[in-house]
């Protein structure tokens, strides 16, 4: 069925519905991969997780099989050509056929620039922006095979902001945006969307030291426009909607969801 088909098969009703369909989350063992995966199950779809360790996994492919979805746990070490390899025919083998793929592992380091190491630089831009690549090359032969798919990278407010102290973390988020673009370009003739879903500040276990400063989540929610950090609840229209039917003509976007931060605006000083 081509891409224009599936866009006219059912009513506009059920375009958010993901019953059938299978997605890909990598980096699901924690923070972010969960709440994205929560999402797409509640949305109908079947689940391949990932992480490094198995183990990692247990407690979510429980919950999520308590949904009535099918799990499919497996390794996953983007920094790994071969692991990436891997994961994606043992993926492809275990499901009828890869729908979506959500490239959501990632990791950071806060350091001053002048501290940065060379290695600190490798992790960060091998896991944020060299693995995302090799992940969506990977399903992309099977997707343009069928003629569909929905790839969505995660990037963050950084994609279109600077912060002091992650300039590693900033050039990966920067360069999933560009990365994003020219995928879109690439595979959309093959029926194949690619979009970066970009949240804002959100509490993870990779930031929760932040959130332990009082001060800092005052400075933090005095400059989001909605007056709050981010709640898990708060992506899940977003990352349906790109998985979903209802975006089948939107492709190469970058899609914010920050409450607005990246607005820019700061109160005014009376």
């Amino acid at each position: 069925m081509s891409e224009a088909e599936l866009h006219r098969s059912g009513p506009a009703g059920g375009q958010f519905d993901l019953s059938g369909k299978t997605a890909v989350v990598t980096g699901a063992s924690r923070g972010l991969g969960q709440y994205l995966g929560r999402a797409l199950a509640r949305a109908g779809a079947d689940l391949v997780i990932t992480s490094r360790r198995l183990a990692d996994l247990r407690a979510f492919q429980e919950e999520i099989e308590a949904m009535g979805r099918r799990v499919l746990p497996l390794e996953l070490d983007v920094r790994d050509g071969e692991s990436i390899r891997r994961m994606a025919a043992a993926a492809m083998a275990g499901s009828a056929g890869i729908d979506i793929v959500v490239n959501n592992a990632g990791c950071n380091v806060r350091k001053p620039a002048v501290e940065v190491t060379w290695d600190d630089w490798n992790m960060v831009l091998e896991t944020n922006l060299r693995g995302p690549f090799f992940v969506a090359q990977a399903f992309a032969p099977h997707m343009i095979e069928r003629g569909r798919g929905r790839i969505i990278n995660i990037g963050s407010v950084t994609s279109v902001f600077g912060y002091a102290g992650i300039g590693p973390y900033c050039a990966s988020r920067g360069g999933i945006k560009q990365l994003t673009m020219s995928l879109a370009d690439e595979w959309g003739s093959h029926g194949i969307t690619v979009n970066c879903l970009a949240p804002g500040w959100f509490k993870t276990k990779q930031n929760a030291v932040l959130y332990e400063n009082e001060q800092w989540v005052e400075y933090l929610t005095d400059r989001i426009p909605l007056k709050r950090p981010g709640q898990p609840d708060d992506l899940n229209g977003a990352v349906v909607f790109l998985a979903s039917d209802a975006s089948a003509y939107i492709t190469g976007q970058t899609l914010l969801v920050d409450g607005g931060i990246s607005t820019g605006a700061t109160r005014a000083s009376a």
